[in-house]
């Protein structure tokens, strides 16, 4: 990877992780796509077992989302957004405000200012996170040359239920009209389902995994496709199950 373009500098600068990251970078500006499993990320990011159990707890504190209620979801969420600049890797928060999705990409949510309750001061301060949002930066570089990025995290935790859908993306096949889009599974308990798809800009599906293991990261060049997320169902019936997702997405400044 080119170093000058890095915002991130690969994660503690292994030859490993600077290859691992550079590889991300190339997949997902050549085919709008790329998978990265769990080892590999932890590698990148130089994260212990310890911190992601620590990343994972923040999923006890999220709120309610009013807007997926009205679709009959159950689904927690948060909002936050920060800019990320190329010098130094700089991460600066920026103030709390409405959550608003360009009118070609959501079609559920146009010109719509949804209001989310915001990050926890802990989860903002949050070394994991400002570790990702750095290797993020240096995969979106790969899809544009910008200095500065605005970077939009939404933590969510989508609740199954007997008898009712849990609906990860209630908007169905959609974009976020953002230059890069990534999904990180935080963790699964008790349930199926989860289908994460990607299409290309015709709608043909390109790939489709399911995240079941923490730690494993879904990046897409949001300008070149669309994704959607299957509904979540209780492997066991008698109790609820859940599906919590860290979203991350960036737009050039």
């Amino acid at each position: 990877m080119d170093e000058e373009n890095g915002f991130g500098r690969a994660a503690g600068g292994s030859g490993e992780a600077v290859r691992a990251v550079a590889e991300a970078r190339r997949m997902v500006a050549s085919r709008g796509w790329y998978l990265m499993p769990p080892a590999v990320l932890s590698r990148c990011l130089g994260v212990a077992p310890a911190e992601w159990a620590r990343l994972d707890g923040h999923w006890e504190d999220l709120a309610a989302d009013p807007y997926a209620a009205e679709k009959g979801t159950s689904r927690l969420r948060r909002y936050g957004q920060f800019l990320l600049s190329r010098q130094a890797g700089g991460i600066t928060p920026l103030p709390h405000g409405v959550f608003v999705q360009p009118d070609d990409s959501n079609p559920l949510y146009v010109d719509v200012e949804r209001r989310f309750e915001p990050l926890t001061d802990a989860f903002r301060a949050e070394p994991v996170l400002g570790a990702l949002i750095r290797l993020l930066g240096d995969v979106a570089a790969g899809l544009d040359d910008a200095d500065e990025w605005i970077v939009r995290v939404h933590p969510f935790r989508v609740v199954a239920r007997s008898g009712s859908l849990g609906q990860p993306t209630p908007e169905g096949r959609h974009k976020d009209g953002v230059t890069l889009v990534s999904s990180l599974l935080a963790g699964r308990r008790n349930v199926t389902g989860g289908r994460s798809t990607v299409y290309d800009a015709e709608g043909r599906e390109i790939a489709a995994t399911t995240l079941s293991e923490p730690g494993t990261l879904l990046l897409s060049d949001d300008r070149a496709t669309w994704h959607a997320v299957s509904p979540v169902r209780p492997e066991d019936p008698g109790g609820p199950g859940h599906r919590d997702v860290l979203v991350t997405t960036l737009a050039a400044r």
